[in-house]
């Protein structure tokens, strides 16, 4: 029964984290929008039927029954048609769709108004105000990070043994148990114990994991291993063997998916501590875990086979599979029933909201309409267009007419909220699992 209980709750605070981190990308674009002198009649986090409203000023600010989402309203994100007017009709479906979405950014047009219009804004304010929504999720995400690793920290790997490998198996086997056959461990021959802390190998002091386990792999046959145990200094003596163990990139992390060499080994588990991280430790992982979300992004279109087989055929679900709001709240549930320290899984939680953060700025910045990133790039092509026509002193352009590209962007859309559902399946189907 607890454990349900602390499943739903992971639930929930993961939805009123997505809620929170919604209204925040929101309130970026409110507050930059209403800084130019642009009216905003709505500002509303969700979607669907509205369960909450209260105007203030001439914005309504509301919450509605779908939290899978949000948005503000401005008026004028189009200029008017080529002939001047709002409003038009055409046999042809794409132009309709163009004059529905400019009738639509002028509903609630009011007296007063003609100053107060989103497309009037010089370029560069246009860009702040759609830039201003994925930076506020940046920027939480960058808060959330900081202040987890910063305070409470992550658990990292030490020099002291939290236990050791009676045998020698191979990493890429996935097995914890000796089988007949498999020979001893070199750190099970030379006597190593849990609880010993290494201090040096061959007589090269060692004070952190990394060193160590570089001196390990590396070294194949005899080695020199100083622990301490019970407050006195032992040398054993090892003979390291060669094994599959996981590759390692430059920087001396796993390499994701994960790949296995030949090198040294020794035969023992490091024991693991929760410790804060400097600035600069954690402006490293913060700038890696941007560099890893690019190239998500950039590998999403590779992932659909394999998402489709997992959903709708008998393949696995890759840990690297992309997640939905479906998949990223059962995980949040399994998190709060895992057997850890509070801390850890508060780490993991605010973790979980720093991916979530990171991927919103991440795919509203490209450049495709409906998203923001679309917006930013129709406003940066306008002030080329004018500022090339002033150069060759040619009549003024005037404001580029996003509009026109709203049968590209219903098409995006559309692409989005398939892969939206294909997502969702696989996430009830065949969901991730944390291990």
């Amino acid at each position: 029964m607890n454990e349900m209980l602390l499943y739903a709750l992971g639930i929930v605070l993961f939805a009123l984290g997505l809620l929170v981190s919604i209204a925040w990308h929101e309130l970026g674009h409110l507050s930059t929008a209403k800084l130019f002198g642009i009216r905003v009649p709505q500002y509303m986090v969700g979607f669907g039927p509205t369960i909450w409203s209260k105007k203030r000023g001439d914005t309504e600010y509301g919450l509605k029954a779908i939290p899978a989402g949000g948005y503000i309203r401005m008026i004028g994100m189009f200029p008017p048609g080529e002939d001047g007017k709002i409003e038009a009709r055409s046999t042809s479906p794409w132009r309709s769709m163009i004059e529905d979405a400019r009738e639509a950014s002028y509903e609630e047009l009011q007296p007063g108004d003609e100053t107060r219009l989103f497309y009037t804004r010089r370029p560069w304010k246009r860009v702040i105000v759609m830039f201003a929504g994925p930076f506020m999720n940046l920027v939480l995400a960058a808060l959330l990070f900081f202040g987890s690793m910063m305070t409470i920290g992550t658990a990292q790997q030490t020099t002291q043994v939290g236990g050791v490998q009676k045998c020698v198996i191979k990493l890429s086997d996935k097995r914890q148990k000796c089988e007949a056959g498999d020979p001893a461990s070199p750190a099970f021959r030379a006597g190593l114990k849990e609880g010993d802390k290494i201090v040096a190998f061959d007589g090269t002091p060692v004070g952190d994991w990394d060193t160590l386990s570089d001196h390990i792999r590396d070294t194949i046959g005899p080695a020199t291993i100083t622990v301490e145990r019970g407050g006195q200094r032992l040398d054993l003596h090892p003979t390291l063997v060669p094994n599959e163990v996981p590759k390692k990139d430059a920087d001396g992390k796993v390499v994701q998916p994960v790949d296995y060499i030949q090198a040294g080994y020794l035969g023992f588990a490091s024991k693991t501590e929760v410790a804060p991280l400097t600035f600069g430790e954690t402006t490293e992982r913060m700038t890696d875990l941007l560099e890893n979300g690019v190239h998500s992004v950039i590998a999403l279109p590779g992932k659909i086979p394999g998402l489709w087989d997992a959903t709708f055929g008998d393949g696995e679900r890759a840990e690297d599979s992309p997640v939905g709001v479906v998949g990223a709240a059962r995980i949040t549930g399994e998190l709060m029933t895992v057997e850890a320290p509070p801390t850890t899984i508060l780490v993991w939680f605010m973790n979980l909201l720093v991916m979530f953060n990171v991927s919103l700025f991440l795919f509203n910045m490209l450049p495709l309409l409906p998203l923001d990133g679309g917006h930013i790039a129709g406003a940066l092509w306008e002030s080329v267009r004018r500022h090339t026509a002033r150069i060759f002193r040619r009549p003024d352009p005037g404001p580029f007419d996003v509009a026109k590209l709203m049968p590209a962007a219903y098409v995006v859309a559309g692409v989005f909220v398939c892969f939206t559902l294909l997502v969702l399946a696989a996430d009830i189907v065949n969901p991730v699992k944390i291990t």
